[in-house]
């Protein structure tokens, strides 16, 4: 699908800018779709290089107009739909916002690529999803489990991208990430969290729950597993998971990166960092069966290279002014 042209949604964000570029550099012609600001600025996509940026035609709107989505999918051959809310706990008390831009904003990416006939769109859903796995690791035939307002938004989202692809044949898959990790990262995860709590020289690290496991993806490695999938016709109307089908404790990525950075430092437990125990997922194993199956991928990236290379990132000096790290976000 080389020199097709794509539009990008969430491009402004973490794996919508490493997206941007890896389709970039595999030939294609990319429209950034940006959320609209009085600031002018695209969010991630402001760090590349100019070389870089000035290959990017830049949209700029909300995904929660149904006219400014139909404006900026004109002429695209393909969709990859990564605007969204994803934090959780901003999810608890600003539910309405996610199901705004979550479900709606989906809505009108599958309505405006129906019209347009698009040839492939690839809706992005979430392992949370999945809840607290009930079995590992983790398939795609797994139950739904609206744990949080978040999850339930995505859900519903890729209810609706299943729902035209069966009642319109639109050429819909739902990709599936676990849980992404890399240079660009938002502090509202926990790899950045402690990654620029100890780059500050902080001696105490505030962190949540580090009971729970996850299936940790480097952010390379989930763009070009959403290439591959959209370069595979067997995944159309199908979701798929990318994953590494391994787990590791948050208490045991934690103390990995305390190694890396400084070993003397110490956890503390934030209370509120811990989200309500009917809420929060406690184990996510990913099966990355169907993805090798039916296409290319697999992953390139180690758990000990990928943060090597993330803390490399945060370590100039110029990326870590982004962030705060002496203050929860959620």
């Amino acid at each position: 699908m080389s020199k097709k042209k794509v539009l990008v949604t969430g491009a402004d964000g973490f794996i919508g800018s490493h997206l941007v570029e890896e389709l970039l550099n595999e030939g294609y012609e990319v429209r950034a779709f940006c959320m609209y600001n009085s600031f002018n600025t695209w969010g991630w996509l402001d760090n590349l290089p100019q070389e870089i940026l000035d290959k990017v035609d830049i949209f700029t709107g909300d995904v929660r107009d149904p006219n400014g989505v139909r404006v900026a999918m004109e002429g695209c051959d393909i969709v990859y739909h990564l605007a969204a809310l994803i934090a959780i706990p901003y999810s608890y008390h600003s539910p309405d916002s996610y199901v705004d831009t979550n479900i709606k904003g989906t809505l009108n990416i599958l309505q405006a690529a129906r019209d347009l006939k698009v040839e492939r769109v690839l809706v992005t859903s979430t392992s949370e999803v999945y809840g607290t796995a009930q079995f590992v690791p983790i398939t795609e035939a797994h139950p739904r489990q609206p744990q949080s307002p978040y999850s339930a938004s995505k859900i519903g989202a890729d209810c609706m991208a299943e729902s035209f692809y069966r009642s319109f044949d639109l050429p819909v898959t739902i990709v599936r990430p676990f849980n992404t990790y890399g240079p660009r990262q938002s502090a509202r995860a926990i790899i950045p969290t402690i990654i620029t709590q100890l780059l500050a020289g902080f001696e105490e690290i505030k962190l949540g729950d580090l009971t729970p496991t996850r299936d940790l993806l480097f952010v390379k490695d989930t763009a070009k597993g959403f290439i591959a999938i959209a370069n595979s016709s067997d995944l159309i109307g199908q979701d798929c998971n990318i994953a590494t089908n391994s787990e590791i404790s948050m208490q045991e990525m934690a103390d990995t990166i305390l190694t890396l950075i400084n070993p003397q430092a110490k956890i503390v437990q934030d209370e509120q960092r811990i989200r309500p125990a009917k809420s929060e997922v406690f184990r996510l194993f990913g099966d990355n069966s169907k993805i090798i199956e039916h296409t290319n991928w697999k992953p390139q990236y180690t758990l000990e290279q990928g943060l090597s290379e993330t803390i490399e990132w945060f370590s100039d000096k110029t990326n870590l002014r982004s962030y705060k790290p002496g203050i929860y976000n959620v």
